[in-house]
Parts: C-alpha cells; structure tokens; sequence
C-alpha cells in the first residue's frame, strides 16, 4: 500500500517504534514478527529475573535497590503490553486499517485540518514521553559510569560486576576485563532502552489511535451539527452508523489496554512514592547527581500517566459531545420516525465509551489527582519516617 503525505505523518513515527518490537498493526503478522516479539519479550524477562534476583540476594545500597525494584516494575509493565499487543492484535488491526482507510476517503480541507491536527497531538504526546523517558535512562546509565570512571581508569585491566549500571552483586566476585565490562554495561543499557521503548512506545501507540478516533469524532460531531432533512446527499441513519463504528473501534482499544492500565496506576502510584523517597534520601545527602536522576525518572513517570489522563477525559468529552451537536442541527423538523433515531444516538452518548483500568476504574483527569494525592501522602509518611 502506498501511503499519502497524511497518512506518513500520522503513523510513520508509531510504525519506527513499534517494528521492531514485533507488534505494528499493519505488518505482515507472519514468523519473523514473532521471532521479534519473542526476542524483545525474552530479553527483558532475563533482564527482570536477574534484577529480582539481585534485590532478594544482592548487597547493593539502598539507592541501587530503589533503581532495581524500578526497573522490575517497568519490565512487568512493557512485557504484559508486549502480550496484550499480540493476544489483542485484531483489535489494533481493525482500527489502524480504518484509520488509513479514514485518510484515503479524506474529502475536503476541513476533514484534512482536523485529523492533522490530532496527528500533530499524537507527535508531540509521542516525542514528549519518549524523550523524557530516554533522557532518564540516559542519565540512570551515565551516572553510574562517571561513578565508576575514577576506578575503571586506575585499573583498566578488571572491573568488578558491582560496578556496572545494573549491578549484579548476587553473582559474588566476578571480575572482568574493561571490554567485557563496557560490552556488558552496553547491554545493559540497550536492554533499558528495549524497556522504555515497549513501555512508553507502545503507550504512544495507543494514544495516537485514541486521538484519531477522537479526531473522527470531531468530524461527525460537525455533520450532526450542519445535518438537513431536506439534503438528500445526506442520510442520518448514515450518521448514526458512523457514530456506532466509532464507538466500537473505541472499545476495542480499551479491551486492549484494560488489563495494563489497571497495573499502569497501581505501579505508578508506587514508582511516585519510591521517586518521592529517593528524592529525599538524595536530598539529605546532597547528592546532586542522585536528584537529577530521580526528577528525570519522575517527571517522565508523571508526564506518561499525566497523559492517559488527559487523553482519557478528552474521549469522554468528544464522545459526550454528540448530543450537544445532535441538539444543535433542525431536530424539530425532523419527521417522527427519524427522530427516534435521533433519541436513540443521544442516549448512547450519555454513556461514553472511557478509558478503563481493569474495566471498572475510570482513566481521566480525576484518578490522576487522586494518585497524585495518594503518593504524596505515602511521600510525606516517609518524610516524616526518615526525620525520625
């Protein structure tokens, strides 16, 4: 399929990100997909076995094992979206294979400003969370070099595997040369880097979709707005259609993502409170490079959460809107027949389709302020803990 202009700049980015990992709607779902899928899967649960292993039976400080526990709750996080993303591809199938047909049967300007314009949010939510994101492992393995740089420069011949960015102190006194030692701690970080990208890209992935149907949404709210019945080239039954196509393409992303949203605000409520707790420990210290990390680690943790929120509470709100924009058109000119349909498309618009944690816990602007409002209360218990 050869793409448009439109279409590269509304998914070209998302396609980058998430080939590699095996799961791109639009890819030929065939062995080496697979084979990909299982290579990034397998490697972040090897990386996660041995940092579990080193916070039950390593001697690391208490920063390392904060860092650790981190690292273990981000790869639960990025492996279960890995298997949510293949066990519920269909379901992203049909909706990107309706986006692109959305941009092909594209029709006049306004259609064209609206959807690129929700293509532009998806970009920017997408470089925002991956920056940020980047930007904190970076730092995680940077500081952990500069740390050790003094020591690996004195004696370049060996370096001990409590050195490396994710230490491995369980495994006892393993020594190693400066090489194997930098190839290591290379690994290591392009495992992380393998992390944050099945974590937050495919987070960004979700987002892109939700913001098109959004988009889609915005369009029809505009031709319930300017429908006529005496218009013949129009028919509302048509209308009514297209708006239950849309409901339906909605939920099938909230099936996809129900199950890692429910883990995504249990562990971010904890990530927030451990950030917390390291902030202060750094804090005490003065340890100026520890708080650089924690904030960046932090403010990409607050930022990826800060915008399921957002996103949640926006479809709520478009899909919401529809009744306003059916109110708005010649209603009361409409003969009795049709404004039955009318009633029925104003009633399945007061129940919206929303973001659903596990499927009973609403993802908006709300239960942020609620997390928020928890960990800092843990945040201020640990505070007071500490000064004690």
């Amino acid at each position: 399929m050869v793409w448009n202009a439109d279409l590269a700049y509304a998914f070209n980015l998302y396609k980058i990100i998430t080939v590699p990992l095996g799961i791109w709607p639009l890819q030929n779902y065939n062995a080496f997909a697979l084979f990909r899928s299982i290579v990034c899967g397998s490697s972040l649960t090897i990386m996660m076995t041995l940092v579990f292993l080193e916070i039950v039976y390593g001697n690391s400080n208490a920063y390392v094992q904060l860092d650790n526990l981190e690292i273990v709750f981000c790869s639960i996080l990025a492996i279960l979206k890995l298997l949510c993303f293949r066990i519920y591809a269909n379901n992203l199938i049909r909706n990107f294979s309706s986006a692109v047909k959305d941009y092909l049967a594209m029709d006049t300007e306004e259609k064209r400003t609206i959807m690129r314009r929700h293509a532009y949010l998806g970009r920017v939510i997408c470089y925002s969370v991956l920056s940020l994101s980047y930007l904190a492992t970076l730092l995680f393995m940077l500081m952990a070099l500069i740390a050790d740089n003094e020591e690996v420069q004195i004696n370049v011949t060996i370096s001990q595997i409590d050195e490396l960015p994710v230490p491995l102190t369980f495994l006892g006194e393993v020594y190693m040369s400066t090489t194997v030692y930098l190839l290591v701690s290379t690994l290591q970080y392009i495992v992380l880097t393998l992390t944050v990208t099945s974590n937050c890209g495919n987070d960004s992935l979700i987002f892109g979709i939700i913001l098109h149907i959004c988009g889609q949404i915005e369009i029809l709210k505009i031709e319930f707005t300017k429908y006529d019945v005496n218009d013949k080239n129009k028919d509302f039954s048509t209308l009514a259609s297209r708006h239950y196509y849309l409901i339906e393409h909605a939920e099938f992303i909230v099936d996809v993502i129900s199950v890692v949203l429910l883990l995504q605000m249990l562990f971010s409520c904890l990530f927030v409170s451990l950030m917390g707790f390291q902030f202060i420990l750094a804090l005490k210290t003065n340890d100026a490079g520890m708080i650089v990390k924690t904030l960046s680690v932090l403010s990409a943790l607050m930022l990826q959460l800060l915008f399921y929120s957002i996103i949640g509470d926006y479809l709520k709100c478009q899909m919401e809107d529809i009744a306003h924009s059916i109110y708005s058109c010649n209603w009361y000119d409409f003969p009795v027949k049709l404004m039955r349909n009318v009633l029925f498309v104003t009633m399945r618009s007061q129940q919206p389709v929303q973001l659903l944690a596990g499927r009973f816990f609403t993802v908006d602007v709300k239960s942020y302020m609620v997390i928020v409002k928890s960990a800092m209360s843990y945040i201020s218990v640990l505070r007071v803990m500490v000064d004690e």
